[in-house]
């Protein structure tokens, strides 16, 4: 930790100079969640820019994490450094992850740091609400690094999720603030909608035979348990009446030997999850908060929560799971079966909306925020 405070002293004594340079009327943007420019950064900095304002985008992420290695440390010091020309220029920071040069660094006081936080809604606890369990950060670590301070205030899109993210985020209830993620919007755009249907029936034809269901699992760091429920769930399955279209998480390794091969069955890896909702008719998922963009779209949702058991030992919840619309089941033949069941499409929809309050002009509704710190 040592190492850790005098890193931490230098980028503070190097961030000085850069303090010195003039701020601009400018908007930052910084991900460590892809290397790309993400959706909801795309809609949001076009409304941005459509008021007059410069908007500059910082994604990119730390290839192979804690076991990346120097090369890729060094590159990525050089990009930190530059987020740091950025920040020290900018009027307002807008990020969607923990960012250590924005907790570390002793900001201007001008600067207006907003965290949109990636996912819609709560489900998992995460940050500090997490620690002691198996897949938290180390407590010592984080708070020596300062994790989610410097925020003038973090997004949330519904008032259900306020108590949970504030708990992460280790920061008091006040500064939670209701607005959708920008990509909402797409969610109900029609013409969007058009254009992608279009080109996912093109690859996967047989899409539009059947209804559709999406398995979208959370991640999880041990799969041992998660690769036989998942084979178990496949093999309980009607592809008789449904296509299972299966979007695991990007870093998941679950083998699937065995398993491409299985007719009405799609492992997908060209499309995002959010695309596939455009042809998905049902949704399984367990622990994800995708469920609530599946709930945008009024797909009606399943949950497979057959390690619900020992997931609170691993991570734990920041939503009571008795209350979730659908079924629940940690059984894949009873489950299946669920599919086939009435649905109370108005006890689903009153859920859905605690959780996504707004639905209509996020982009712009932020956008209008943001512009009040310029």
């Amino acid at each position: 930790m040592i190492i850790l405070e005098i890193f931490i002293a230098i980028a503070n004594f190097i961030y000085l100079f850069f303090k010195l340079l003039p701020v601009k009327d400018k908007v930052v943007m910084i991900s460590r969640q892809s290397n790309e420019v993400n959706l909801d950064f795309r809609l949001l900095g076009n409304e941005l820019e459509k008021q007059g304002h410069q908007v500059v985008y910082m994604c990119r992420t730390l290839e192979g994490g804690a076991n990346s290695g120097i090369g890729t440390r060094i590159s990525y010091a050089f990009h930190m450094v530059a987020q740091m020309y950025q920040l020290a220029t900018s009027k307002v920071a807008i990020i969607d992850s923990y960012c250590p040069t924005v907790s570390i660094l002793k900001q201007r006081k001008s600067l207006t740091v907003i965290q949109i936080w990636h996912s819609i809604g709560t489900m998992k606890s995460f940050g500090y609400n997490i620690f002691g369990k198996t897949e938290a950060s180390d407590a010592r670590l984080a708070r020596t690094m300062r994790m989610h301070r410097n925020y003038t205030f973090c997004c949330t899109a519904g008032e259900a999720s306020k108590q949970g993210l504030a708990l992460g985020f280790d920061i008091p209830i006040e500064k939670m603030r209701l607005f959708t993620l920008p990509r909402v919007d797409r969610l109900k755009d029609k013409k969007y909608e058009a254009e992608i249907s279009e080109k996912i029936y093109a690859d996967y034809p047989a899409l539009k035979d059947k209804p559709n269901v999406i398995y979208a699992p959370t991640f999880r760091k041990d799969e041992s348990a998660f690769t036989e429920a998942f084979r178990g769930l496949v093999e309980a399955f009607n592809f008789e009446k449904y296509n299972l279209v299966v979007k695991l998480h990007p870093l998941s390794r679950v083998s699937l030997e065995g398993m491409d091969d299985s007719p009405g069955l799609i492992i997908d890896m060209k499309y995002t999850t959010f695309d596939m909702l455009f042809v998905g008719d049902k949704m399984i998922s367990d622990y994800s908060c995708v469920v609530y963009e599946a709930g945008v779209r009024d797909i009606p949702l399943y949950f497979y929560n057959f390690d619900m058991e020992n997931y609170d030992d691993v991570r734990g919840f920041d939503i009571d799971y008795r209350t979730l619309p659908g079924y629940t089941d940690r059984d894949p033949k009873k489950l299946v079966e669920d599919l086939d069941k009435p649905y109370d499409m108005e006890y689903f929809k009153e859920f859905i909306h605690k959780y996504v309050a707004n639905t209509d002009r996020c982009a712009e509704k932020l956008a209008a925020e943001v512009d009040k710190y310029m």
